[in-house]
């Protein structure tokens, strides 16, 4: 029986979960609320020993995640409230990274600024045809914290500076290409797709799955995440930030460098 933990739909199907994104009315846009709620999630699956895999996706078929719910942010008022945010988005980046059940992706539909992060934070990602990836965060004066840190190592320096700095989106098949994805199939195909891998992973040994996902991440420190967060909070703090999410607000163009 499905049930609901904040912004979050989760579907338990014999050994696998289905966490859902559920806002398909705002794209699937992420409210300061979801990085909690995903770490609370998250913790529950892992102390559930029947569970074996999770697959993250969004609802309705439009969007996987549109991102970070700009609107949310002109809530973050003070140093310390974006401070916090930042520490929070990162913490639970970090729980998905760390999280000894295999995580699948199924990306059906629009993966920007926040959703891309997601799915590079997931184990595996497999795209719907109709998948679109990109990081735009620089369109607000911002960087993604999560995405600058990981994306490298992925799909290269280049690709991630284009992705950063152009906002240069890419189709399912250039994601596959670059390695964000490790599959595309028809859209209406996807959910049996990501399920039946899911199945396959999950008749194998879950302690082979922790122990080979750390030794695979062994090299992915958290120290980072700290210069990051804090990083982000100044950023998120300046001028162009507050031009660049009025700019968004109003649906113009942003006038960065006007004073």
């Amino acid at each position: 029986m499905p049930r609901e933990a904040g912004q979050l739909a989760i579907d338990e199907r014999n050994s696998v979960a289905i966490v859902q994104i559920n806002r398909p009315e705002k794209r699937n846009a992420l409210t300061s609320a979801f990085w909690s709620d995903m770490r609370t999630v998250l913790r529950a699956l892992e102390n559930n020993r029947s569970m074996r895999v999770i697959v993250l996706t969004g609802a309705g078929n439009e969007a996987f995640c549109a991102g970070g719910d700009i609107g949310d942010f002109q809530k973050l008022i003070t140093l310390e409230q974006k401070r916090a945010f930042q520490t929070d988005a990162m913490r639970t980046f970090a729980a998905l990274e760390e999280c000894p059940l295999p995580i699948i992706a199924a990306v059906n539909g629009w993966a920007l600024g926040g959703g891309c992060e997601l799915t590079l934070a997931c184990d595996m990602a497999i795209a719907s045809d109709k998948a679109v990836f990109a990081m735009p965060e620089s369109a607000l004066g911002l960087v993604p914290g999560y995405g600058v840190l990981r994306a490298p190592e992925v799909i290269g320096r280049q690709m991630t500076k284009l992705m950063v700095m152009a906002g240069e989106r890419l189709n399912a098949q250039q994601a596959l290409q670059a390695g964000i994805v490790q599959g595309v199939v028809p859209h209406d195909e996807l959910m049996p797709a990501v399920l039946e891998l899911a199945e396959r992973i999950a008749a194998n040994s879950s302690l082979a799955h922790a122990v080979g996902k750390k030794l695979i991440n062994r090299g992915l420190g958290r120290a980072e995440f700290d210069y990051s967060a804090e990083a982000l909070t100044v950023l998120q703090s300046s001028e162009d930030t507050r031009e660049g999410i009025a700019a968004f607000l109003q649906k113009r163009k942003p006038r960065f460098g006007e004073r």
